[in-house]
C-alpha cells in the first residue's frame, strides 16, 4: 500500500471539509468484488432517469455503485449519506455540494441550500431541480446509504429534487429499504429497480469470493454455502473466510444468529490487540488514525488501520489517500454488540472520548453527536447552548429541535440557556403553542442560586422575550426593551436583538421617531460585530419604513437595499424575519416602476410571510400592512383586503399594539369600499403551506398528516388554489405557482 505513516499520524487541516470530501469522492471499487457488469448495464441501457438499489446489509449495494463508476463515461458525482444527514438543509447542501460541477450555477445553489419549514420544499428543493435540470451534458449521481436520511422532511424534498434529473442522466440510489416517494416515478416507468433478488449470488460469483480469500473449495462446499446462504453475498463471504480457518461449512445458513456466530469466527482469527481495536473503534461512523487513537488513548492506530485495510476485512475506504474509513455495516453493528457485551461503559468512553477530539479539532458539531450518543447531561447542554443559533442560521432548525429533543425537556428545563434558545426558536418560527409555553417556562425559572451576572442575565432573556411577544401591550414592551439594552453588554450575542426591540417598541408607544431609528442605527452597527444578520435585515426594514412616512423614498431604497443584502448575503431566504424587508422593498419598487424586480420581491415576500404569526404580533401586522400598500399602489384593493383581514385575525389574538393599530385603521379607512382593479386573489398563508406538497405523491390525506390537518381541510385549500392560480391539476398548479414566484427562486 505504501507508506502512509505521515497521513495517519496528522488530522487534515480541515477537519470538517476531510469528512466532506469522504462523502463526495468516489470511491475505490473492489478488485475482488463480483462484478454486476451486466446488471449496470441493463441499468444504464434503461433509460429510467432513477434507479434504485434496494436490499437489505450485505448485498453489495455500494460495492455495485463503486463498480459502475468505472463503466461510465459520463460525468459523475457521490454522496455518501450518514446519520448527520437525516435533515433536509443537511441533505440538499450535501447533494448541492456533491453536484456543483454537474448543475447549473453550482456554488450559488449550494450556499442556498438551508431554509426553514415548508421554504425548503418551496425554495430550495426546486432550486437544485432546477440547477440538475440545466446540466450541460448527462452526469451520473450516486446517493448511497439513504436510508439513513429517513424522515419525512427528507424524502418530500427529495422527491423535489429528483423531479430535476434530465433526460440521459441517471440517479442511483443505494438503500436498505424502499422508498414511497418513488412510487409515483416507478407508475411513470422512470425507475429501474435492483432488488435482493437481482443480487443474489450464484455459484459463479461465489467462486470468485471463494478465490479472494484464497480458499480452494471444493464445486459441492462452493454450491452448498450458495444454497445455504439463499445468494446471501456477505453470508457466502463469511464461509470463505470459516473455510480458509478450517471451520465446518456446515454451520453456515441464513440465519443472522449463524452470521454472528462466523462474525465471531472471523474476529476470534485475529491477534488480541486487533480484536480490541476493531471494538473499541466501532462507535465511529468514519475513521482515521489519529482520531481512534483518542478514542483508544493509544497511539498504534495508524498500525492496526493499515493492518485491517491489508486483511481486506470489512473496512470500506472513503478517499483514494487511505486516510479515513469505515466499516462494513454489518460488521459495525456485530462489533458494537460485541462492545456492549463485553464493556458496556466503554461505549460512553468511546464517544466522550470522540467527543473531545472533534470538539478539539474544531468540529462542535460532530462532537455534540458523540455527547448525546453517550447520554451525556452535562457537557451537551453546553454545547447545544452555543451551536443553537448559528445552526438556526444556516436553516438547519430541524437539528436544533432534534438536539433538543434528545435532551428531553426535564434538561432543558434544568439549564436555562436552553430554555431561552427553545422559546426564541419557537418565536422566530412563529410556532404556537410552543413559544409560549417556553416563555411561561423560563418565567418560573428560580434562578435566585445563580450568580448575579447570571440571574441579570436571563432576567434581560425574559425581558427581551416579553417584549417581543408583546402580550401585555407596547408599555410594557418599551420598560422590557429598555431593560435588556441595559443588561446585555457589547459583546452579548443578544444585544442587537434588543436593540431592534426598543426601537420597534418606541415605535408603538407613540416615541420620538429619531429615538427609535438610534435604537435601529445601533442594531445594525453592532449586528456584524456577534454575527447576528437578523437584526440587520430587520432594523434596516424598519429605517426603511420611518423614511417613507418622511417621504424620503431615496434613503428609505438605500436601507432596503441593505435589508436585502442582508437577506441574500447570509442566505436567509425563507425565514420569517426577512419578510418585513422584502415587504418595504417590494414597495419601493413598484413606486419607482420596476416592473421586472416588484413582482419577485412581492412575491417573495408573500410566501415569507407565512412564517410570521402573532407570536411576534407587531412584527407580522407591520409586514402585512407593508404587503397591503403594495397592492393598494397596484389598485389591487381586494388583495389589499384580504391582508386586512389576515391583519384582523392577528389583531384578536394580540389587540395590544399601540400606535400601529392607528396606522391600520388608517389604511383600512382608505381601501374599505373601494375594490380596485382585481389583478390576483392571494394564496393565504395556509395555502402557501399546502402548495410546495403538490410538488409530491402525497395524497390530500398524506399532506394532512405532515400538516396535522384534516383532509376536508387540505382539500378546501387545495380547491382554492387551484382557483386562485386558474389551474385543474397539480402540474399546472405548481407551474403557475413557479411563474408567480411562489415556489422556487
Amino acid at each position: 500500500m505504501g507508506d502512509a505513516t505521515g497521513l495517519w499520524t496528522t488530522a487534515p487541516p480541515d477537519l470538517n471539509q476531510a469528512l466532506l470530501d469522504g462523502k463526495t469522492t468516489l470511491p475505490a471499487p473492489r478488485r475482488d468484488a463480483v462484478s454486476r457488469r451486466d446488471l449496470i448495464e441493463r441499468a444504464r441501457e434503461s433509460g429510467c432517469r432513477i434507479v434504485a438499489v434496494t436490499a437489505p446489509a450485505g448485498y453489495g449495494k455500494s460495492t455495485m455503485l463503486a463498480e459502475w463508476t468505472t463503466l461510465e463515461d459520463r460525468p459523475l458525482a457521490w454522496a455518501s449519506i450518514d446519520r448527520l444527514d437525516d435533515d433536509p438543509a443537511a441533505l440538499l447542501s450535501l447533494l448541492a455540494t456533491a453536484t456543483a460541477d454537474l448543475g447549473a450555477d453550482g456554488d450559488r445553489v449550494i450556499a442556498e441550500m438551508r431554509g426553514v419549514g415548508t421554504s425548503m420544499l418551496g425554495r430550495s428543493a426546486p432550486m437544485l431541480a432546477h440547477s440538475w435540470s440545466g446540466a450541460a451534458e448527462p452526469f451520473v449521481l450516486f446517493i448511497d446509504d439513504l436510508h439513513l436520511a429517513a424522515s419525512t422532511d427528507c424524502r418530500d424534498a427529495l422527491e423535489i429534487v429528483l423531479s430535476g434529473v434530465p433526460e440521459g442522466s441517471q440517479v442511483v440510489i443505494g438503500s436498505r429499504r424502499g422508498h414511497d416517494f418513488l412510487a409515483r416515478l416507478r407508475a411513470e416507468g422512470r425507475v429501474f429497480d435492483v432488488t435482493e433478488e437481482h443480487l443474489r449470488i450464484d455459484a459463479t460469483g461465489a467462486r470468485t469470493i471463494f478465490a479472494a480469500a484464497d480458499v480452494d473449495a471444493a464445486e459441492e462446499d462452493v454450491a452448498s454455502a450458495v444454497e445455504r446462504c439463499e445468494g446471501w453475498p456477505t453470508g457466502i463471504f463469511l464461509c470463505a473466510l470459516a473455510a480458509a480457518d478450517g471451520a465446518d461449512l456446515d454451520i453456515v445458513g441464513d440465519d443472522r444468529l449463524v452470521a454472528d456466530y462466523l462474525y465471531r469466527e472471523c474476529l476470534a482469527g485475529l491477534e488480541p490487540g486487533l480484536q480490541q481495536f476493531l471494538r473499541e473503534t466501532a462507535i465511529l461512523d468514519q475513521l482515521s488514525g489519529p482520531l481512534c487513537d483518542a478514542v483508544r488513548d493509544a497511539g498504534d492506530s495508524h498500525e492496526m488501520l493499515r493492518m485491517l485495510d491489508d486483511l481486506n476485512l470489512f473496512l470500506v475506504p472513503l478517499d483514494r489517500r487511505r486516510r479515513w474509513f469505515r466499516y462494513h455495516a454489518l460488521f459495525r453493528e456485530f462489533l458494537l454488540a460485541e462492545l456492549e457485551h463485553r464493556d458496556p461503559p466503554a461505549v460512553a468512553r468511546g464517544h466522550l472520548r470522540a467527543a473531545d477530539w472533534f470538539e478539539g479539532q474544531g468540529a462542535p458539531q460532530r462532537a455534540l453527536e458523540h455527547l448525546l450518543t453517550a447520554g451525556d447531561r452535562t457537557r451537551s447542554p453546553l454545547l447545544v447552548g452555543e451551536l443553537a443559533l448559528p445552526t438556526y442560521q444556516r436553516g438547519e432548525v430541524a437539528v436544533v429541535a432534534r438536539w433538543l429533543a434528545d435532551l428531553g425537556d426535564a434538561t432543558v428545563e434544568a439549564f436555562p440557556p436552553l430554555v431561552v434558545i427553545a422559546a426564541w426558536v419557537s418565536i422566530l418560527l412563529g410556532i404556537s403553542p410552543a413559544s409560549e409555553r417556553w416563555a411561561a417556562t423560563l418565567e418560573r425559572l428560580d434562578v435566585h442560586d445563580p450568580p448575579t451576572v447570571e440571574r441579570g442575565g436571563i432576567d434581560s432573556d425574559r425581558s427581551m422575550i416579553r417584549a417581543a411577544m408583546c402580550v401585555d401591550g407596547p408599555e410594557r414592551a418599551l420598560a422590557d426593551a429598555q431593560y435588556a439594552v441595559q443588561h446585555e453588554p457589547e459583546w452579548s450575542p443578544w444585544r442587537p436583538q434588543a436593540l431592534h426591540l426598543l426601537g420597534s417598541a418606541i415605535r408603538l408607544v407613540g416615541g420620538a421617531e429619531e429615538d427609535a431609528a438610534a435604537a435601529f442605527r445601533e442594531a445594525i452597527r453592532c449586528a456584524p460585530l456577534v454575527g447576528d444578520p437578523d437584526s440587520v435585515v430587520l432594523s434596516e426594514a424598519e429605517l426603511a419604513i420611518l423614511a417613507i412616512g418622511r417621504g424620503d423614498w431615496a434613503t428609505a431604497d438605500r436601507h432596503a437595499a441593505a435589508s436585502r443584502r442582508a437577506i441574500d448575503d447570509n442566505h436567509l431566504e425563507g425565514y420569517g424575519t426577512t419578510a418585513l424587508g422584502l415587504a418595504v422593498s417590494a414597495r419601493i419598487a413598484i413606486r419607482n416602476g420596476e416592473r421586472d424586480a416588484a413582482p419577485r420581491l412581492l412575491a417573495r415576500a408573500m410566501r415569507t410571510r407565512v412564517g410570521t404569526t402573532h407570536v411576534l404580533p407587531f412584527f407580522a401586522m407591520r409586514t402585512r400592512l407593508q404587503l397591503a400598500l403594495c397592492y393598494a399602489e397596484l389598485s389591487d384593493n381586494a388583495a389589499a383586503l384580504q391582508l386586512l383581514g389576515e391583519i384582523d385575525d392577528l389583531l384578536r389574538l394580540r389587540p395590544r399594539v399601540g400606535t400601529l393599530v392607528d396606522e391600520i385603521e388608517a389604511f383600512r379607512a382608505q381601501v374599505t369600499g373601494n375594490p380596485g382593479r382585481v389583478s390576483s386573489v392571494p394564496l393565504t398563508p395556509a395555502e402557501l403551506r399546502v402548495l410546495p406538497y403538490l410538488q409530491t405523491h402525497l395524497t390530500i390525506a398524506e399532506i394532512g398528516e405532515r400538516l396535522f390537518l384534516s383532509r376536508s381541510t387540505v382539500s378546501s385549500q387545495t380547491t382554492s388554489i387551484y382557483r386562485k392560480l386558474g389551474a385543474r391539476t397539480r402540474s399546472q398548479a405548481v407551474a403557475r405557482a413557479m411563474e408567480r414566484g411562489l415556489l422556487g427562486e
